[in-house]
């Protein structure tokens, strides 16, 4: 039994009640959740409804979970229901009706824990957005895995996702970077406040071979050129490094085409509309103090100049005008300004900012190595890079150690354990679990078992099916109870936009399997006899397979068989 069909039994029972006049109809119902006690003494699972509903009701907590617990008694699968202090429900499922779950897993696959609680909502989620004026560097690295991982579970939940990048090529910074380029070329010092690292070297080398006229033109028009053609090439870099992340871009973005197409005119002219811009001093205001900003903002300024500000006000405005109900910014750990000034430009446009604005800060990333931090790039000089940490210990320890965590905490990782083949190692730890559920269903396979069709080898035991009450021993109910939390997880990891939460389920999961193994023999060994209990096992390992693939594939990280 899974917990939304706990669920429905509940409302099911309350339904009952409020029909047969024991209790008072509630509109609307608030959320039920279950929780799996520490004490199993306590059942399998526990919910506080009677206590949400009972000054509602105009009950005590104790008379209300009463009522409930009397309907609930009757309910298939429920073995007992228990009234613990002052009105909390305590829940003890039939073992076959938990065991039951195995089978649900196993026949749902690849979409178990999948739900469709963000049907019909359209999300667009920016990340990294990154100048294409060099590598991606760690603090990208992180968005690159975090913002990923975030899609996964948004579309888990049902959302239409679109992941996008917002290209910054347009202003100063790219300027510089040509700069750079066109000095190393011509044999210039790079300028002080340019680009530096063996890349800005290549980079050079690689244009003057590809246009073998460049070094000919004049030194504004050859800037300008570098600058045009180092771009192409860094940015196909980095989509390049992305993709080997496991990280595909929906959209890609250009600054400048937001502003060619007139976007930041019809943004401007949105906010106008809605009474929000006013001209001072000869410049022209957002209003955004009326929506909790620390002080309003420039648009434009006294001499006609936009400021980037103005782009921020349009890339929001075009991006609900592509019909994106929710947009979620994912922005590193010196953008704390934007929260308020992003919420405020949503305000401005006639949109709620709880709803359709979210903006995620993400801290800082630390690279220690025996002992000591890790600071420069030997290709980037001042910096770490994507392909730093990939090299170091391999894509799925990368994303899946960046992921871990939550992505507004500072994080510390250590490259001499993420390399280790340990339980100290979570990935590791993970996949192992993984690769050793694969290896058992194998050994059966080779023993003659087929746990699917429940037939051992000639002359043994056939069974009619999966018997799920066989499934009761302690560890058997600890590991099913944890499979049967994956669908929580993935939905709280999508409404609270945490993915972190599905990487330490994992754990969890692992942890769970793993004692289930050393405490119930699976497949018979030397001259002993297959058992039925045996079939019904397999089913459990088999649905414990598909839910740390399925969490493994909304982290981006692999699955292996064997390790």
């Amino acid at each position: 039994m899974e917990i939304g069909q706990l669920r429905e039994a509940l409302v099911a029972a309350l339904a009952a009640a409020v029909a047969a006049g024991e209790l008072t109809a509630v509109e609307p119902l608030p959320t039920i959740d279950f929780e799996r006690p520490r004490n199993r003494d306590h059942g399998d699972y526990a919910s506080n409804i009677a206590l949400v509903l009972a000054k509602r009701v105009g009950r005590s907590p104790r008379d209300v979970a009463e009522v409930i617990a009397a309907r609930l008694r009757g309910t298939p699968g429920v073995e007992a229901v228990d009234i613990a202090g002052p009105g909390f429900l305590n829940l003890t499922l039939a073992a076959s009706a938990q065991g039951e779950l195995a089978r649900t897993i196993v026949a749902a696959g690849t979409q178990y824990g999948y739900s469709k609680t963000l049907a019909g909502v359209r999300i667009n989620v920016e990340f990294i957005s990154a100048n294409p004026t060099g590598p991606l560097h760690l603090g990208h690295t992180r968005w690159a895995a975090v913002g990923d991982a975030m899609a996964r579970v948004l579309a888990a939940a049902g959302a239409e996702v679109a992941r996008e990048f917002y290209i910054n090529d347009r202003g100063v910074q790219l300027d510089r970077f040509g700069a750079s380029l066109e000095a190393v070329a011509t044999g210039k010092a790079v300028p002080e406040d340019g680009y530096h690292g063996s890349y800005i070297v290549d980079l050079a080398a690689r244009i003057v071979a590809e246009h073998p006229g460049i070094l000919e033109l004049s030194q504004a028009d050859r800037m300008v050129a570098f600058r045009e053609a180092g771009y192409v090439l860094q940015l196909a870099q980095q989509r390049q490094v992305l993709e080997t992340f496991h990280t595909h871009f929906d959209v890609w973005y250009s600054e400048r085409t937001l502003h060619s197409s007139g976007a930041v005119e019809r943004g401007m002219q949105r906010l106008r509309e809605h009474g929000h811009v006013f001209e001072l001093e000869g410049a022209v205001w957002l209003r955004t103090t009326d929506f909790d900003d620390d002080k309003d903002r420039v648009l434009i300024k006294s001499d006609g100049e936009l400021t980037y500000f103005a782009s921020d006000i349009a890339y929001y405005v075009d991006k609900r005008d592509r019909g994106f109900d929710i947009c979620i910014y994912l922005l590193g750990a010196d953008h704390h300004g934007y929260v308020n000034r992003l919420r405020a430009v949503a305000a401005c446009a006639g949109d709620d900012p709880n709803y359709a604005i979210d903006v995620v800060i993400g801290q800082l990333v630390k690279m220690m190595k025996g002992g000591e931090e890790v600071r420069l790039s030997k290709r980037a000089g001042n910096m770490i890079t994507l392909e730093d940490l990939v090299n170091e210990v391999g894509v799925d320890a990368a994303r899946y150690s960046l992921i871990r965590y939550p992505a507004t905490s500072p994080l510390v990782l250590d490259l001499d354990l993420l390399v280790q083949r340990t339980n100290e190692n979570p990935v590791y730890y993970v996949q192992y679990a993984h690769a050793r559920i694969s290896s058992v269903l194998r050994n059966a396979s080779e023993l003659g078992i087929d746990w699917v069709a429940g037939s051992g080898p000639a002359g043994q035991i056939a069974m009619d099916g999966f018997d799920a009450a066989l499934l009761d021993h302690e560890r058997e109910k600890a590991l099913l109870g944890t499979l049967g939390e994956f669908p929580r997880i993935v939905a709280s990891a999508a409404e609270l936009r945490e993915p972190h939460r599905v990487a330490r389920y994992l754990e969890e999961l692992a942890t769970a399997y793993h004692k289930f193994y050393d405490s119930c023999r699976v497949l018979p060994r030397g001259d002993e006899s297959l058992e039925p209990v045996s079939f019904a096992r397999l089913w459990l390992c088999a649905a414990t397979r598909q839910v740390i693939a399925n969490g493994l594939d909304l982290l981006g990280v692999s699955a292996p068989e064997r390790m």
